[in-house]
């Protein structure tokens, strides 16, 4: 049909331009649709080629339209679930926040508590330290009031009774007390302690303790001690006893007294020393007290170290002893051998003093009571 009208058409123009016969009309009309045929035919290929192109471009574009349709859908669902992912993180990361905001507020409030803690503990600080430096000084005026007594009562014994032992005790006292506080201001005591145990341990001991002792041993002993006069009884004794031993006989009795009789009209004696004096039983009592008395002040003259009054009072007791009683007993032998040893020993030594310590402990103090 559309050819048809092509052809129709150029006639219906050009008749009225050309004026031509409808014979030649026709004719040209033939003679244009068998020249047109071949283009009709070349035209409808190319429409149907066109056609086709159309349909595949149509189908490509449909594919690549539901193509692209099925990844923006999917697209879209994937942006949906990461939105709604995202949405739900973010719900998370707002309670998170509120969380770790009221975290803060909490921790904020506990600083503030904190601060105001350590702020009243740094005044407490401050106040026990104040009231520790007055403990710790008015405790090392103790102490060194206490070391000053101590240091002057040994200082006493050691001038009045020589008892090194005693000073040195007391300055090792002090000197552990003084080690014990810690205090590097107390260094110039020490090193004045250190200096008099120094001088005081090369002093050659003296045990008085032990003097003493052996003093009252001879003391307990001298009530023990036999008579001299008593020795001169033992003869008599003896015969009285032997006389005793014969009474089995009247005779032997009577024989044996009447030659006791004679015997007492004639004594011969060799007489070698004086006779040891007779006692009654009352000035033998006061002899035994008047001796311990003797061995008590040479035992205080040891303790005052009065070397002059210590051996005159052994000196008289080893008289007595030796005038009074038997010095054939061995008890007294024992005392005189006791009264010996005691008699050598030499009371005679220079005992230092430890004023040294004293002094440094007193200037301590007044240095110390003039700072303050």
């Amino acid at each position: 049909m559309e050819p048809t009208d092509s052809k129709d058409a150029p006639a219906d123009k050009e008749a009225p331009a050309d004026k031509e016969t409808p014979a030649q009309a026709e004719t040209a009309a033939k003679a244009a649709d068998r020249a047109s045929q071949p283009a009709r035919a070349r035209s409808g290929g190319a429409i149907f080629l066109a056609l086709v192109a159309i349909v595949l471009a149509a189908g490509l574009a449909a594919l690549s339209w539901y193509d692209a349709r099925a990844r923006i859908d999917a697209t879209q669902t994937e942006l949906a679930r990461r939105l709604r992912d995202i949405e739900t993180e973010s719900r998370d990361a707002r309670t998170l926040a509120q969380q770790a905001q009221a975290s803060v507020r909490a921790v904020q409030t506990r600083l503030g508590k904190i601060d105001s803690r350590i702020a009243e503990l740094q005044s407490q600080k401050l106040a026990l330290d104040s009231l520790y430096q007055d403990l710790t000084r008015n405790r090392d005026d103790l102490q060194l009031a206490e070391i000053q007594q101590v240091l002057t009562i040994a200082s006493q014994q050691l001038q009045l009774s020589g008892n090194v032992h005693a000073a040195l005790l007391a300055l090792q006292f002090a000197d552990k007390q003084l080690a014990r506080a810690d205090r590097p201001q107390f260094l110039p005591i020490r090193r004045a302690i250190a200096h008099d145990i120094e001088r005081l341990s090369a002093v050659p001991v003296l045990d008085v303790p032990g003097l003493s002792l052996r003093i009252d041993g001879v003391v307990a002993a001298v009530d023990g001690l036999p008579l001299a006069f008593d020795e001169r009884a033992k003869p008599a004794a003896a015969v009285a006893a032997a006389a005793a031993s014969g009474n089995e006989r009247f005779l032997a009795r009577l024989g044996a007294q009447v030659w006791r009789e004679l015997r007492k009209l004639v004594v011969l004696r060799k007489v070698e020393s004086p006779e040891p004096p007779l006692l009654p039983p009352s000035q033998t009592y006061f002899l035994r007290q008047n001796l311990k008395l003797r061995l008590l002040n040479a035992r205080l003259s040891l303790l005052m170290r009065d070397e002059a009054g210590y051996r005159g009072d052994l000196k008289a007791a080893r008289t007595w002893v030796r005038q009074y009683f038997d010095t054939h007993s061995k008890r007294v032998g024992d005392v005189l051998a006791q009264l010996e040893q005691l008699s050598s020993v030499s009371l005679d030594i220079q005992v230092p003093s430890i004023s040294e310590s004293l002094e440094a402990v007193r200037g301590f103090k007044a240095r110390r009571e003039g700072g303050s």
